[in-house]
């Protein structure tokens, strides 16, 4: 057996799924974005039951109500993980379940999934919201001592859980998938402004920028001449510190709210490498610049 190299030719012929979350303020407009993908081509899981915004959009759906759905979906959609062990979700055993409960995913006459190239979640708040649920209900959410609800053990499966959930979605090919959220906008204890995507507990929204290939924000800007309007921010290196970051290199700090336009870009001609990265430093730098702010100008926007 020889060893199972993947050329380069092999790899760059590869059709490549892309995988992001885009966050932004309730109301922005993140439903919405449906209206900016081919209907025909594009599957809508509704988790919120919010899809009033989309009245009239001709695209398939399906509603999620359990975390065990969700579990039993992103099975049926990544294939199933030959790591793990027969009891462990997303195992061979449990792909097989989900094949026969929802068909054949590898037979191309039977495939339910086959027309979709993108999978729109709305929202990962509330998958979140469902998975915490189903946690407090586990042992691991008990005490071993006092048989009383153990909150730190509820949140440490929580936690477990959705890095698992998440990570076997991102790792789906030749399908887009692309996760929705709301952003909370606070203030810590010296009075700054940051942001943070509203997902119970912190370990997802801590680990997710790291799992997906694309983070962005949706947000109100505002013109020179004092006009609103809508942006998608794409760049790590942001003035307002908003969750950010493109693994592809070829968006711009700020692109328009057009999800579709967006993936047609991302999935364009690359950059050369000289035109992605620079290693130079601003010499009008501030003297106050820690060493951290310093590396990050090193590598251009943040991106990876």
């Amino acid at each position: 057996m020889s060893l199972p190299i993947i050329s380069a030719d092999e790899r760059l012929k590869e059709t490549k799924g892309i995988k992001g979350c885009i966050f932004g303020k309730s109301g922005i407009g993140k439903t919405s974005l449906l209206w900016t993908l081919p209907a025909e081509k594009t599957l809508f899981f509704d988790l919120e039951a919010g899809d009033l915004a989309i009245e009239g959009w001709q695209g398939d759906t399906i509603r999620l109500r359990t975390w065990q759905d969700c579990r039993d979906i992103a099975a049926f959609i990544g294939g199933p993980n030959p790591a793990l062990r027969d009891e462990q979700p997303y195992s061979q055993a449990h792909y097989d379940a989900v094949t026969a409960k929802y068909g054949d995913a590898n037979n191309p006459n039977n495939s339910a999934l086959d027309k979709y190239d993108t999978i729109f979640i709305d929202s990962i708040t509330v998958a979140g919201r469902l998975c915490f649920n189903w946690c407090k209900g586990q042992p691991q959410a008990f005490s071993d001592k006092t048989g009383k609800p153990d909150t730190r053990g509820a949140y440490g499966l929580h936690g477990q859980e959705m890095i698992a959930w998440l990570t076997h979605l991102q790792h789906t090919r030749g399908k887009n998938i692309w996760f929705v959220g709301i952003l909370d906008e606070k203030i810590d204890d010296f009075n700054r402004r940051f942001f943070q995507p509203q997902i119970e507990g912190s370990k997802t929204a801590l680990e997710l920028p790291g799992i997906v290939d694309q983070v962005i924000t949706m947000t109100e800007m505002t013109s020179p001449e004092g006009k609103s309007f809508r942006a998608f921010i794409c760049h790590t290196i942001n003035d307002a510190g908003y969750p950010a970051k493109d693994r592809s290199g070829r968006l711009d700090l700020m692109e328009e709210p057009h999800l579709g336009r967006l993936m047609q870009k991302i999935a364009g001609k690359a950059k050369p490498v000289a035109e992605r990265l620079t290693f130079s430093i601003e010499q009008d730098a501030p003297a106050s610049s820690t060493p951290d702010s310093q590396h990050n100008n090193e590598t251009q926007g943040g991106q990876e």
